[in-house]
């Protein structure tokens, strides 16, 4: 199929060649399908805020253009702004700037929308409803309202026409990447399709509210007993995929100390309690909040921690926990060894040939961050540091590995703000220890052992059906082998002209064989007479002039090569 087939929005191809022309990016437009779209004679003044944009580095200027290229792109750069394990540094510094700034759309849209999905007029449903939005986003704006029971609520209402923009730009992303893979590689860019794919399913879930309510529920169940946590009430006949109906939480950010101490809470307790909420979530349900900035952790006059924004969500397979409260405990107990190897544990795949070097880049890292003070402490630099390490030896880890080194920076830069002797390690170590001894605990053992013997009995079960197969193959001839060579190619070159050389000097001796065998052939003689003895030797002659040819030849093929060996070369 070809480009112009799988876009449906062309005037959008063209608007993103344009941008990247207009940063400087005019060879990814020419080493990419875009180059399709562009005239020879176009000329653009490449300039951003009056300066040069050469004036700017490369990464500075990808940034740019997922800036100009809207929504789509800019969330596309914030999501990638969590995966060090695949993108360069200076490329994961500057995606981390991306904001979404977007205006909200108009009052009137948002009603039809509500309307439209609920299938009821504004009035029926509310008693109150505000058309100043009090947020907005890339998807979608916040409007506040009152119930006609009562109960204030928040209404989130996705932006018009945002899924066919979505659809359209995820399209183009395919395609460019699918067929430029070899360009982005160059840049250090690996796993590009991968990433788009995993892109793809992120904005799929972001754009159908349906999920973030289930996430809702969901952390409501997990979290029916902790009383200092509090989960909005979603209201299911009231939401769709494309609004949701929450209740309203009067409260403050939790970074906002002056409202804090108007109502006497501790700001140091409020700190401590955050965290512990969200380790809770890490290191015993494996089912977190994936984004805690400031604007979504918000504390209620009395105390209670509440958690906005469920679009993102990760989780922790208890394999992933146990690594992960390993690598936290290597580095509180200057261990190298037991952190690059938690590290390990973690990766679907690594490039690492030597541990021990692995070890050693590890251990810098441990040394130094062991002989900073409470003050200097600082997760963020030391989650950075660990990245680099990871991107270097392309170590593939789960995405939801680095989703919780970034909440855990955004945590501990809260923490710092609100708490003078904020220590993040102090909350990870009781988790670690637990999660140490729940490792090892009879049951967990048992669990395991069971595992491996149903994998083992699984195998055994499958072994017989598989030699049997392996078998009828080779009867039928259908065995198939597939070798891939590297570095042996002028060997299997000279290889294969010895062998051709040797059959024809077979075929030569073979030939010679038959003329003899002709010649003196004396049944044929008797019965024929003199016509069929000139006969045979008319074909022995024959025989022998085709052995002459071909011994000729091999000769000539020999010579022509200088008689070389393999020791020669």
């Amino acid at each position: 199929m070809s480009l112009g087939q799988t876009l449906k929005n062309i005037s959008r191809v063209r608007e993103i060649i344009r941008i990247l022309l207009k940063y400087g990016f005019e060879n990814v437009v020419v080493n990419t399908p875009l180059r399709n779209f562009v005239s020879e004679s176009r000329r653009l003044q490449w300039t951003h805020h009056e300066r040069p944009v050469f004036d700017f580095s490369s990464w500075e200027r990808i940034r740019m253009v997922f800036e100009e290229l809207g929504p789509t792109y800019v969330k596309l750069g914030q999501v990638l702004s969590n995966r060090s394990d695949i993108l360069p540094e200076a490329l994961i510094a500057e995606f981390q700037k991306l904001q979404s700034h977007v205006p909200p759309f108009p009052a009137d849209q948002a009603r039809n929308i509500i309307e439209s999905e609920l299938g009821k007029k504004i009035e029926e449903v509310f008693a109150d409803f505000q058309d100043v939005p009090i947020g907005s986003a890339s998807i979608g704006q916040v409007h506040k309202a009152r119930l006609r029971s009562g109960e204030a609520v928040v209404i989130k209402v996705q932006r018009p026409g945002i899924g066919s923009i979505v659809e359209n730009d995820l399209s183009i992303l395919n395609e460019i990447v699918t067929r430029g893979e070899a360009y982005f590689e160059r840049f250090g860019i690996t796993n590009v399709v991968a990433l788009v794919a995993a892109f793809e399913r992120t904005m799929q879930r972001e754009l159908n509210y349906s999920i973030e309510a289930r996430n809702m529920d969901n952390f409501r169940s997990y979290y029916a007993s902790e009383k200092k946590l509090h989960v909005p009430l979603v209201y299911r006949d009231l939401s769709t995929a494309k609004i949701l109906c929450i209740e309203f939480i009067k409260g403050c950010k939790i970074t906002d100390t002056e409202q804090l101490k108007q109502w006497h809470l501790d700001t140091a307790k409020v700190a401590e309690h955050g965290m512990a909420l969200y380790l809770s979530q890490i290191f015993e349900h494996g089912y977190f909040h994936a984004d805690p900035h400031p604007g979504n952790v918000l504390v209620e006059p009395n105390g209670v921690i509440c958690l906005i924004d469920y679009g993102m969500v990760g989780k922790l397979s208890k394999r992933e926990k146990y690594a992960l409260a390993d690598i936290f405990i290597g580095i509180a107990q200057q261990d190298a060894v037991k952190v690059a190897n938690s590290l390990r544990r973690l990766a679907y795949d690594d490039n690492v040939s030597d541990l021990r070097v692995l070890e050693k880049e590890v251990d810098e890292i441990v040394e130094d961050y062991a002989l900073l003070n409470v003050q200097e402490n600082n997760l963020a630099e030391l989650a950075l540091r660990l990245q680099k390490v990871i991107y270097k030896n392309k170590l593939q880890l789960p995405g939801s590995i680095f989703l919780i080194l970034r909440a855990l920076a955004i945590l501990e830069g809260i923490g710092k703000q609100i708490h003078p002797y904020f220590n993040i390690y102090e909350f990870v170590k009781p988790y670690g220890i637990k999660l140490v001894l729940e490792q090892y605990s009879p049951e967990n053992i048992k669990e395991n052992l069971w595992s491996r013997v149903s994998q083992y009995d699984a195998l055994l079960r499958r072994l017989p059906n598989d030699i049997t197969d392996i078998l009828r193959k080779t009867r039928k001839g259908e065995l198939a082998f597939h070798i891939h060579h590297q570095g042996h190619q002028p060997i299997l070159r000279e290889v294969n002209r010895i062998v051709n050389r040797l059959i024809l000097a077979m075929l030569a001796a073979a030939f010679v064989l038959a003329a003899a065998l002709t010649y003196r052939s004396e049944n044929s003689t008797q019965q024929g007479g003199i016509v069929s003895l000139m006969n045979h030797v008319m074909w022995s002659y024959l025989f022998l002039g085709i052995a002459l040819v071909l011994f000729v030849w091999v000769l000539l093929t020999i010579m022509r090569s200088g008689w070389r060996t393999w020791d020669d070369e």
